[in-house]
């Protein structure tokens, strides 16, 4: 329930953000008068008709994930991108509903202030809602499976970044003396895999160790409809210089020669 209000509360805020953009650019250009010659009541109709077809392409991006950091460049070139087709859906709206042109620089300037503002409020949200989403309980518990240095090294980070996703229980398939990892308990083997899934309500399962256990475990989480990851230290890759891409829409593990053109542009 916690999730879904933050997320609501984000995408109407953006919503009143976009609009607000418009109408600041609109007094900007014009001054802070209500021109005769450009009516303030069009243009402010064409941005609120606007403002839904620009969310969903937003929407397309995955901007509005509860679990992705919105600081990341190319996040911003998510919001720069959802602004530029935005500009374009207003322009065309406007044309067609009152067979008009206006200012171009007033185009520019609202959609300059529209990405920079919508930039600035999604960095400042991520922090309200990580607070929000880790707090007592977390809304994403999140269940690591294998005892190795990458666990523990997970854990701090994950703690550092102030991740939605919290760490609250570890499984070992071969059994381990330690009883916590950076203070998140271990409860002991995968036979106790289902009761940890349903006493801890875990949303998230992240595999550390144990490529054999595989299947097992994300046939688990298909059945309690809980999201599966895998590190990849767990196929032997230790460099972190792999990504997800999509070969003629397959999806794949790539990992490119260093100095490579893919490799930069991935960096």
């Amino acid at each position: 329930m916690r999730s879904k209000v933050l997320l609501a509360a984000w995408l109407l805020s953006d919503i009143i953000i976009f609009i607000g953009a418009y109408a600041l650019a609109y007094f900007l250009r014009v001054g802070f008068i209500f021109s005769s010659d450009f009516p303030f009541d069009r243009y402010l109709l064409t941005a609120l008709m606007t403002s839904p077809l620009w969310l969903i392409v937003m929407s397309t991006t995955r901007t509005f994930f509860l679990t992705h950091n919105q600081r990341t460049l190319r996040n911003g070139s998510y919001i720069a991108y959802a602004g530029a087709v935005g500009i374009s859906i207003f322009t065309l709206l406007y044309y067609f509903e009152f067979t008009a042109f206006f200012s171009r620089m007033l185009l520019l300037e609202a959609l300059i202030i529209q990405i920079a503002l919508t930039w600035v409020w999604h960095i400042g949200y991520d922090k309200f809602r990580r607070m929000k989403l880790r707090s007592f309980p977390p809304a994403f518990p999140t269940l690591l499976v294998g005892v190795t240095r990458e666990t523990a090294a997970l854990i701090r980070h994950l703690d550092r970044r102030r991740s939605a996703l919290v760490p609250v229980a570890i499984l070992e398939n071969k059994g381990t003396k330690e009883k916590e990892i950076e203070g998140v308990p271990v409860l002991g083997k995968l036979n106790k895999l289902e009761e940890v899934l349903k006493t801890h309500k875990i949303t998230h399962l992240i595999q550390c160790s144990d490529l054999e256990q595989s299947i097992n475990l994300l046939s688990a989480c298909r059945k309690e409809g809980i999201t599966y990851m895998l590190l990849p230290s767990v196929l032997g890759i230790v460099e972190r210089d792999e990504h997800i891409e999509s070969l003629e829409g397959w999806p794949v593990t790539a990992v490119h020669p260093k100095g490579s053109v893919a490799q930069r542009f991935f960096a």
